[in-house]
């Protein structure tokens, strides 16, 4: 047999070995990103042009969340933002719209106080995603009733569930499990789905 026809099999013995571990890859990222966000990769994946597309916008959101320091709270802030949130429940009965924006005015300085930059919602949501993804979207829906009920279309009903979104997650950032949110160990391992991603990229 010709040596140029050794070459030929040579090649495509490569190429398919090649093959075979980017999809191996290409699975193990899908994986972890699948666990890490949960319903978070499905809304992901629903409103990006492709499933590829949608893995790396998760994948920065992991590079940006491990650029952020963030903090515990002290006992002592923690019994503060939870006389707080007594407070803003009590406020709904007599001035539902005020309480549905001091609830998202107190969530903000919660999550400032722990360390998440708070400047732009969308960077908010996406930032809260990587460590509390179960209640995420309960955040936007809080939120974008919020913003509804400055005009004159909302209902109580509607404020009402504002306050149930908004409390989903204000319980996770002040309760201490919450301090264990994302563990170093997942970050980690975050780093190694963008490693693999990045391979892939070179290859």
């Amino acid at each position: 047999m010709p040596s140029w026809v050794w070459v030929l099999i040579g090649i495509a013995l490569v190429f398919a070995v090649a093959t075979v571990v980017w999809q191996a890859l290409a699975r193990r990222r899908t994986t972890k990103l699948q666990q890490q966000f949960g319903p978070e990769y499905e809304r992901a994946v629903g409103g990006a042009e492709s499933k590829r597309d949608a893995e790396a916008e998760l994948q920065a959101r992991q590079e940006r969340r491990r650029q952020i320091e963030v903090r515990p709270l002290s006992q002592a802030a923690r019994d503060r933002y939870l006389d707080g949130w007594q407070n803003v429940q009590a406020q709904f009965v007599d001035d539902p719209r005020g309480a549905v924006a001091d609830a998202d005015e107190l969530i903000q300085t919660v999550m400032a106080d722990r360390g998440y930059p708070v400047e732009d919602f969308e960077q908010r949501a996406a930032d809260i995603s990587v460590d509390h993804p179960q209640v995420v979207e309960n955040y936007r829906r809080g939120h974008a009733l919020a913003q509804a009920s400055a005009g004159d279309g909302d209902t109580t009903e509607d404020l009402r569930q504002a306050m149930r979104h908004y409390r989903a997650l204000f319980d996770e950032l002040v309760e201490p499990a919450a301090d264990q949110a994302i563990t170093r160990q997942e970050l980690d391992e975050g780093e190694d789905v963008a490693h693999d991603s990045h391979e892939r990229t070179v290859r």
